[in-house]
């Protein structure tokens, strides 16, 4: 027998939702002594036990229309993951971050370590992106793209069943011998092990080309070290992660988990129970009962193993199994589904859904700032560097009665293909500029410094003087121009 009271906190994220009847929760009930009865509630993480063990979680399977999209959306997802790193775009990877060369690729676009500060924009985005749809739809990123979500859900777990069984099949295979268990467990650690080799491989893909991973592969692990280390430790963290830590990760390690609650308000869209509707519970036809009937499913089918009866509660990461659950009991017993539904505080309480609000309005001007400033950025980029630095050594030199200033020419070429140049002396007028190489062909993010001497008379040199090339790049929409400039120095000049 399993014994209920009410045991709503006082406040916190676990409260249910206002105005609704008051929640029960089950305790913990020992039962002639032997077995303990234990059912989710808001005080404690129902994946961890009493004495600090593991409790495993089990979901049980769900059909439904979100179970329907979130599926489709992960294969999706995952093949994005798999394919991109060997797509082509204008002979180059579609996205590659080649950290040792500091150069990158993005859709047919080249940068290189000048282009970094790209990188502020990237960043920044995402996680304005991520907090504003926290704020707006809770954890739907969490329950419908996040990696450890899509992995763990739609390839771990599903071929988790297909080698030990449903979700009763499992929770008992927990307690077997090992004997009993052995060949269905280590067949399947066996299968976790490659599968978390292959994200690991796929992941390195993004970091160095795809040939150059496949030799790394099939060669000897002293050849490429550091890539083998990588793919030792990922494959271990990825193994352990799926494995065993699972829903551990989403709500004792994700941060992004932990800031839901400051992200929060009565109008965000969460998934949630209608109290007002479902209370009291009771048995189907019996007299001034709610429409719940304590079913449990949305509990069996959780993957964090919180009962959403209880409320907003850090744990869930807006999956809605619990909707596909509930709606398909609803549907046996020939009531509206909805029970538990996607909706807002604002919209169990009162029945009124209100999307546009004042924190919308100021996510969209900040958006169109942030999209503004990143168009503006793109489109001033330059499709080649040109710049004319000192060479190493003394600021100048004195031959004879000419001054004698020495530079490099450093020009970096980023676009996707090869380009040729051709430098002209520009200035200063009457001095007598050598540049090493007056036309050249650098190859897609190729750079080089090209030696430049300048010679000017002593009696002409004064100060304000400047040396000028300007650099012409060869391009198929038209002639690209750049002037490089940079101080002469002599003896007026206070340079030494």
């Amino acid at each position: 027998m399993v014994e209920f009271e009410s045991n709503r906190p006082a406040g916190g994220a676990g409260d249910a939702t206002p105005g609704a009847p008051p929640v029960t929760v089950a305790k913990p009930t020992v039962v002639k002594g032997k077995a303990v009865v234990r059912r989710p509630d808001v005080d404690t993480l129902f994946s961890i036990n009493a004495d600090g063990s593991r409790n495993a979680i089990h979901p049980a399977d769900v059909r439904g229309r979100f179970q329907l999209r979130k599926h489709l959306l992960w294969y999706v997802l995952i093949a994005i993951y798999l394919l991109l790193p060997w797509l082509r775009v204008g002979g180059h990877p579609a996205l590659l971050i080649d950290l040792p060369a500091r150069h990158f690729f993005l859709f047919g676009h080249t940068f290189n370590a000048q282009d970094f500060w790209f990188a502020f924009f990237f960043v920044t985005g995402l996680g304005f992106a991520l907090f504003v749809t926290a704020a707006l739809f809770g954890r739907s990123w969490c329950g419908y793209a996040c990696p450890q979500t899509v992995f763990l859900e739609g390839v771990f777990r599903r071929l988790e069943r297909l080698i030990e069984g449903p979700a009763a099949a499992r929770a008992k295979l927990d307690q077997a011998p090992l004997a009993a268990k052995f060949w269905r467990r280590g067949l399947k650690l066996v299968v976790f092990l490659l599968l978390a080799a292959v994200i690991s491989h796929s992941f390195l893909g993004y970091f160095m080309p795809t040939e150059v991973l496949l030799e790394a592969v099939t060669s000897a692990p002293g050849k490429h070290p550091t890539a083998f280390v990588f793919m030792l430790v990922s494959t271990g963290i990825l193994f352990v992660n799926f494995t065993w830590f699972r829903e551990q990760t989403c709500i004792v390690v994700c941060p992004y988990g932990r800031l839901q609650g400051a992200l929060y308000d009565p109008d965000t869209i969460l998934v949630g129970y209608d109290g007002k509707r479902g209370e009291p519970r009771g048995a189907a036809g019996k007299e001034g009962a709610g429409d719940c009937v304590d079913c449990y499913r949305c509990v069996s089918v959780c993957p964090t193993g919180i009962d959403i009866r209880n409320g907003t509660q850090l744990e869930c990461v807006g999956c809605a199994n619990c909707i596909d659950a509930c709606d398909d009991v609803m549907q046996k017993l020939g009531r509206p589904k909805g029970l538990v539904r996607f909706d807002s505080q604002r919209g169990f309480d009162t029945g009124v859904r209100r999307f546009w609000r004042g924190r919308v309005f100021l996510y969209m001007v900040l958006l169109l700032a942030g999209l503004s400033a990143v168009t503006l950025a793109l489109t001033r980029r330059r499709p080649f560097e040109a710049s004319l630095v000192r060479a190493p050594g003394g600021a100048y030199q004195i031959e004879g009665e000419r001054v004698h200033n020495t530079f490099d020419l450093q020009l970096i070429n980023k676009r996707p293909a090869a380009r040729k140049f051709t430098i002209v002396v520009k200035g200063p007028e009457g001095a007598e500029t050598i540049v090493a190489q007056r036309e050249l062909e650098l190859a897609s993010l190729e750079d080089r410094r090209i030696p430049v001497h300048v010679y000017l008379s002593t009696k002409d040199f004064k100060q304000g003087l400047r040396a000028e090339l300007e650099v012409t790049c060869e391009d198929p929409d038209g002639a690209l121009v750049r002037l490089a400039t940079a101080p002469l120095l002599g003896p007026s000049s206070g340079g030494r």
